[in-house]
């Protein structure tokens, strides 16, 4: 089982009693108001979604940790890494991404998650480049992006839903851990 430790959060695998605070975040206008369409998720999408993570371990190597706070247990989120199929322009890549429980922002959590995730993509996982895909004005992921070290590489427009999206780029052969 993977998990890395950092000094405020573990990353892991998900366990089945993820699902109802995993659930409480998809369901959450603001947090979701960046994601696909926008629209909240209930348990159900929920559900299949982590079950759809879980398989991307298994057929990749990788995947999107459950990121759980050291010091209370509390799931805040996820972090870590995908195959964007939704953007096959940018095909193959592997992209690194991140989903937090609104009274989780602004307190560095996705910031340290991403790193330790990009840690583990090169360290463990061979990866030399990493993306990640924001929608354009969401400010707050793109300001994550760069304290990642990750810079602009393109914007395009999202297949399905048609807004701007803008790709950034890392070679974590130059990354600093």
């Amino acid at each position: 089982m993977t998990e890395i430790h950092t000094p405020r959060l573990i990353l892991r695998r998900w366990h089945d009693d993820d699902l109802a605070p995993m659930a409480d975040i998809n369901a959450d206008p603001e947090v979701m108001r960046w994601i696909d369409d926008g629209s909240v998720q209930d348990l159900d999408r929920t559900a299949e979604a982590i079950e759809r993570w879980e398989e991307e371990w298994d057929e990749e190597g990788f995947g999107l940790f459950a990121v759980e706070l050291l010091a209370s247990g509390e799931l805040a989120g996820f972090a870590g890494l995908s195959v964007p199929e939704f953007l096959p322009e940018v095909l193959p890549a592997v992209e690194i991404g991140w989903r937090f429980g609104r009274q989780f922002w602004g307190q560095g959590y996705a910031s340290e998650a991403a790193h330790a995730a990009l840690e583990f993509a090169l360290e463990d996982r061979g990866i030399d480049r990493v993306i990640s895909i924001a929608r354009v004005g969401n400010d707050a992921s793109e300001n994550v992006m760069r304290k990642l070290g990750m810079v602009p590489e393109r914007e395009t427009t999202h297949p399905v839903y048609g807004f701007p999206l803008r790709v950034h780029t890392i070679d974590l052969t130059e990354f600093h851990t």
